[in-house]
């Protein structure tokens, strides 16, 4: 198996997802194409593959699901547009910047089940997350919150029928800065080798 990067502005030009075992859809604000971060979401939703969003990629699987799910097409992020009618993604209330903080866990969840233990301390590099007005949307329904910090705001989302579809607002990858594996890399890999027929070793 291999990695391959899929720039978001070459989605919709005919890059195509089908080869693909599971797709990562990692932190980079701005995206240079946002619709082509959802289309590529998308696909993961409605093709059962194994999805990971972190960061920016919460943010933009909590907007996909709400825009092509839950019908609310106005639905959008603030950052790229302050003006949005339905400011789903919108600024936290206490910047996550270099943030290392405890998260806990879902039981029966992905995540749960990725860590094997009732939580966990994250590292953010965020400044925006879910909206809390719209909390509600994703307190039951398909998409879930899984994941909240210590004083109950969310931090992850799962897809309750999906294999493997995990969203979170800390990033996961930041632990191979300081030279280590991370449980939920770990789970994500394990799902794509699953989709591809392989047997995992990590």
């Amino acid at each position: 198996m291999e990695t391959v990067w899929v720039p978001t502005d070459s989605v919709g030009k005919g890059s195509s997802l089908d080869g693909l075992d599971g797709l990562w859809c990692v932190p980079g604000m701005p995206y240079r194409d946002a619709d082509g971060a959802m289309q590529a979401i998308r696909h993961a939703r409605e093709k059962r593959k194994p999805f990971l969003g972190t960061s920016a990629g919460f943010q933009y699987a909590v907007i996909e699901f709400a825009r092509n799910v839950l019908g609310l097409a106005q639905a959008d992020h603030q950052k790229t547009n302050p003006k949005a009618a339905m400011p789903l993604i919108s600024p936290l209330g206490l910047s996550l910047l270099g943030v290392k903080a405890r998260v806990r866990f879902t039981e029966g969840s992905h995540l749960r089940q990725a860590y094997r233990t009732p939580g966990s301390i994250e590292e953010y590099h965020c400044s925006f997350g879910l909206n809390d007005s719209y909390r509600a949307l994703f307190e039951s329904g398909a998409m879930r919150i899984t994941a909240m910090d210590e004083n109950g705001e969310p931090r992850g989302i799962e897809l309750q029928e999906h294999p493997f579809f995990v969203a979170t607002l800390f990033q996961p990858e930041r632990a191979g800065l300081h030279g280590q594996l991370h449980p939920l890399v770990n789970a994500f890999v394990r799902a794509a080798f699953r989709e591809a027929g392989i047997a995992a070793s990590v």
